[in-house]
C-alpha cells in the first residue's frame, strides 16, 4: 500500500482489512475471486483493494434482497424501521471523523468539507426518513356510482413498498449519495442492492458495517463493488422492481434501456449545466463569493454546479475581477491537509476530460482569465478556471464539464437572458442574485430548472426535494417526494 499521509488509526485499520461484498448480511469475496485497486487521487497511490463484483454477485445480492423483502423486513413494524434508521444516523455521527477521512482519501475532497457537509448531511437524511416510516398512509374514498340500487361500498388505498431496488451511485459525493438513495427506500420498506462507483467504494463499505451494527436485518441492504458490468446487470435484472441511478445523462439513457426488459420503475438524477445569474442590483459582496462557491465547491464535480455565469453588463467587470481573485487564492492540495481548500479531481480520466474541455474552449476563442492548467505534480489537480468571451454555441457552454471551470457571459436584456439560460438540454438548478424580490420570483418561475437558489447556492436539506427538468432526470431525491418514489398505491374496494 502506498503512502496515505497522516490519518486516524481507525482509518488505517479499515484500509488494512479485506474489503468484500456485503450479501445477505455476510462479507463475501466476489464469485470470480478478483479484486481491484482503490487509489488516492491526491497522489495516485493505491490505498487498498476491494472485491471486483460482477453479474453473478449481483444475482446473489438480488436473491438475498428478495428473500429479505418477503421475509424478515416485511414483518418489522414501521416504528421499528424508523428506530433502525435513527440508530444508523447516530452511528454515522459517532464515526464522523473516520468517515470524513475515508471520503477525503477516496474522493480527494478536503476533509474539512466532508466533515462539515457530507457526513452530517448523510446522518440527517437517515434521521429525517426515520420519521417518515410511521407516516406512510392511504385514503378512503366514497363510491358514488350506483352499480346496484341499495348497495354500499367501502373503498380505500394503501401504500406498499415497491420491492427490491437496485441503486447505482456516483463518485462525487459517495457517502451522501448512498444515504440519499438508501434512506427513503428503507423508510418505505424496500430492500436494496447498492452498487457504489468503482472510483470511490470505501465509504459505502464502511456504511455497510454500520448498517449491520445498527441491527438492520441481513439481506435488507446488499453492497456490490465493481465496474459497469455489475451496474448493467443490476439495471436489467428481471427480479429488480426499481432502479435508481445518479450519474451522467449518457449513462442514464443506458439505464433506461436496460430497465425496459421488465418495465421496472426508474428514477434518475443526472447531469446539469446550471445558469447562475447576477443582476445589476445584486449585493456583490454576497454574489461574488456565492458565484465562486457555486462552481468551485467540490472541485466543480457537482451536478448542480453554477457553471454558466450570466452577469449584467453594468457589473460584469467587477464580478469577473472578484471571482478571479478568489480563484487565484484557492489553495489546492491533499484533502487530508486542513489547509487545503480544493483537492484533486477524482481520477486521471476525469482530469484528462476537464483539461480537454479547457483546451476546447481555448481553440473556440474563449479567454482564460484564471487557471486553465493542470498542476505539474503527482495527483489529479487542475486549477480553478474562469473563461470569458464565451458564446452559446461553444462546447464549454453547452456540455457538462464536471470540473472547476466556469464560463462567463454578459447580458443586458432580461428576456434574452431567460431564452439563453433555458437553451440547454439540462434543467437541474439555477442561481439568481438580486435585491429585487419580485424580479427574483418572476425569473425563478420562468427558469426550467428543478431548483432555483436566490441569493444563495448549493443549499440542501433532507426535507427539500432535489431533481431536474428535461434531461437532468426523472423524479426527486429527498423529502416526501423521494419516499413516494419507492411506494406503490393499491386501491381496495369492498361491498359492505
Amino acid at each position: 500500500m502506498g503512502s496515505i499521509g497522516t490519518v486516524h488509526s481507525t482509518v488505517r485499520s479499515f484500509l488494512s482489512q479485506s474489503h468484500q461484498l456485503l450479501i445477505n448480511g455476510q462479507w463475501q469475496p466476489a464469485a470470480g475471486g478478483k479484486t481491484f485497486d482503490v487509489e488516492n487521487p491526491a497522489n495516485g497511490d493505491t490505498i487498498t483493494q476491494v472485491a471486483h463484483g460482477g453479474a453473478a454477485d449481483i444475482d446473489r445480492a438480488v436473491q438475498a434482497a428478495r428473500e429479505a423483502f418477503e421475509g424478515p423486513w416485511s414483518k418489522i413494524s414501521a416504528s421499528e424501521r424508523g428506530r433502525l434508521l435513527w440508530k444508523l444516523a447516530e452511528l454515522i455521527d459517532r464515526n464522523a471523523d473516520e468517515l470524513a477521512q475515508l471520503e477525503s482519501l477516496d474522493n480527494g475532497k478536503p476533509m474539512t468539507v466532508s466533515r462539515a457537509a457530507d457526513v452530517p448531511l448523510a446522518a440527517d437524511i437517515f434521521r429525517y426518513m426515520a420519521g417518515w416510516t410511521t407516516k406512510i398512509s392511504g385514503k378512503t374514498f366514497p363510491i358514488s356510482v350506483p352499480y346496484t340500487p341499495g348497495s354500499e361500498y367501502f373503498a380505500y388505498t394503501t401504500k406498499e413498498p415497491v420491492g427490491v431496488v437496485g441503486q447505482i451511485i456516483p463518485w462525487n459525493f459517495p457517502l451522501l449519495m448512498a444515504a440519499w438513495k438508501l434512506a427513503p427506500a428503507l423508510a418505505a420498506g424496500c430492500t436494496v442492492v447498492l452498487k457504489p462507483a468503482e472510483q470511490t467504494p470505501l465509504s459505502a463499505l464502511r456504511l455497510g458495517q454500520l448498517i449491520m451494527e445498527a441491527g438492520i436485518p441481513a439481506g435488507v441492504v446488499n453492497i456490490v463493488t465493481g465496474y459497469g458490468d455489475a451496474g448493467a446487470r443490476l439495471a436489467q435484472h428481471p427480479d429488480v422492481d426499481k432502479v435508481a441511478f445518479t450519474g451522467s445523462t449518457e449513462v442514464g439513457r443506458l439505464i433506461v434501456a436496460a430497465a425496459a426488459g421488465n418495465l421496472k420503475k426508474v428514477t434518475l438524477e443526472l447531469g446539469g449545466k446550471s445558469p447562475n445569474i447576477i443582476f445589476d442590483d445584486a449585493d456583490l459582496d454576497l454574489a461574488i463569493p456565492g458565484a465562486a462557491n457555486a462552481i468551485f465547491f467540490n472541485h466543480g464535480q457537482c451536478c448542480a454546479a453554477g457553471s454558466r455565469l450570466y452577469i449584467h453588463d453594468k457589473v460584469y467587470d467587477k464580478v469577473i475581477d472578484g471571482i478571479t481573485k478568489i480563484a487565484k487564492s484557492i489553495q489546492l492540495g491533499d484533502g487530508i491537509d486542513p489547509k487545503t481548500q480544493m483537492g484533486p479531481l477524482v481520477s486521471r480520466e476525469q482530469l484528462d476530460r476537464v483539461c480537454s474541455y479547457i483546451e476546447s474552449g481555448r481553440k473556440a476563442g474563449a479567454k482564460i482569465v484564471a487557471g486553465g492548467e493542470r498542476l505539474a505534480q503527482s495527483g489529479y489537480f487542475v486549477q480553478p478556471t474562469i473563461m470569458t468571451e464565451t458564446t452559446p454555441d461553444m462546447q464549454v457552454v453547452r456540455e457538462e464539464i464536471f470540473g472547476p471551470v466556469v464560463v462567463a457571459m454578459r447580458f443586458h436584456d432580461a428576456e434574452d437572458l431567460l431564452r439563453i439560460a433555458n437553451d440547454s438540454e439540462y434543467g437541474l438548478a439555477a442561481g439568481i442574485w438580486t435585491r429585487d424580490l419580485k424580479k427574483a420570483h418572476q425569473v425563478s418561475s420562468r427558469l426550467r430548472a428543478g431548483t432555483t437558489w436566490i441569493n444563495c447556492y448549493n443549499i440542501f436539506d433532507a426535507a427539500l426535494p432535489f431533481g431536474g427538468y428535461k434531461q437532468s432526470g426523472w423524479g426527486r431525491e429527498m423529502g416526501e417526494e423521494a419516499v413516494n418514489l419507492y411506494l406503490e398505491t393499491k386501491s381496495v374496494c369492498l361491498l359492505k
